[in-house]
């Protein structure tokens, strides 16, 4: 296979990331076609990025027989229906995280998966694919920082976005911060510790904007996850960073210990000015993990001509969605809560 043609659907600010990407910057990649509810995605598609097949019904272009594979970046809860009516029409899928929000829909969208070994199926938790958390990963599986004990991280989007989300909260439905945020952080966790979660305890709180207590949506959010094997893991998780969008993680072993992006800059300049000696930082998950975007999908279409599978997949969907349910359950309820 020679080019691989792609379908994306959903071209909100993530979308148009993967568009760009699978257009302009991954070799081996055709951005075909695009299906979005705006006209005005459609006409950007169209217009900047070459596509020249546009929809509003995401089965009329699962259903082009000039596609090779979809790119799903709709809302999460659409993740499993479209994937399976994909595998179905015999397509190779990419989907954003998470791969949905029940567990039994995910589920059924995994036998699914199973049913069609020889298409290739990724998640997005695109921090695997970033150099400073393979690095990291590196040193990890080589022992370096011997037995992991404590992992730390954070997540948190810049407060200029949060007046946005309240906004989308009242008219729909994230999944909760733990589910939509949180779920990064826990595949990375799954990630390095090569164990799984058997119990959390989460709580939040909404001080920016208390309203959100009605949309049973949070603000700030943490929780304390306890490993199979005893393994500590710590989470928070936000919305409102002042300084920009703060993304790290923290590594403790028996033998040393190591931060990624223990404060999240945008580059290696350092400005004087009346201000000080300031440090400009990332503003936004698009900036920080561009180069990670693109590296995803590279490995999304080398996956489909190489006729092999990544090394993230539904499984990794699933444990992961059922620890940021387990911990939106633990913040309802007030107690810990065993991730079965």
């Amino acid at each position: 296979m020679n080019e691989v043609r792609v379908g994306i659907v959903g071209l909100g600010r993530l979308g148009r990331t993967h568009a760009i990407n699978l257009a302009q910057n991954v070799p081996g990649a055709k951005l075909v076609a695009a299906c979005s509810f705006v006209e005005d995605e459609l006409e950007y598609a169209k217009r900047e990025l070459g596509v020249t097949e546009t929809y509003k019904s995401y089965e009329e272009m699962a259903a082009s027989p000039n596609l090779d594979a979809v790119c799903i970046v709709s809302p999460s809860g659409c993740h499993p229906e479209q994937i399976r009516l994909a595998m179905e029409k015999g397509l190779h899928v990419f989907s954003e995280k998470p791969i949905g929000l029940d567990i039994e829909d995910i589920e059924k969208t995994m036998e699914v998966i199973k049913a069609h070994p020889d298409q290739v199926f990724q998640l997005g938790f695109m921090r695997r694919y970033d150099e400073s958390y393979q690095y990291a990963k590196k040193m990890v599986d080589e022992g370096q920082l011997g037995e992991l004990t404590v992992v730390r991280c954070y997540g948190i989007d810049p407060s200029s976005g949060l007046e946005s989300f309240v906004n989308f909260a009242r008219n729909s439905n994230s999944g909760g911060l733990f589910s939509d945020m949180s779920i990064h952080d826990i595949d990375l966790v799954r990630w390095f510790t090569k164990k799984e979660v058997s119990r959390v305890w989460a709580m939040g709180k909404n001080a920016a904007y208390p309203e959100l207590d009605e949309l049973n949506e949070l603000e700030t959010g943490a929780a304390m996850m306890q490993l199979e094997d005893k393994t500590m893991a710590i989470l928070v998780a936000g919305r409102n960073a002042a300084h920009g969008y703060h993304v790290e993680t923290e590594l403790i072993g028996t033998k040393g210990m190591l931060r990624v992006a223990a404060a999240p800059e945008k580059n290696l300049v350092t400005v004087f000015d009346e201000n000080g000696a300031v440090r400009p930082t990332s503003q936004n998950f698009p900036e920080r993990f561009s180069d990670a975007f693109v590296h995803e999908m590279k490995e999304f279409i080398s996956c489909i001509k190489e006729k092999r599978q990544p090394e993230v997949g539904a499984i990794d969907g699933l444990q992961s969605t059922k620890v940021a349910i387990a911990c939106q359950q633990s913040v309802e309820a007030n107690q810990i809560v065993e991730v079965k």
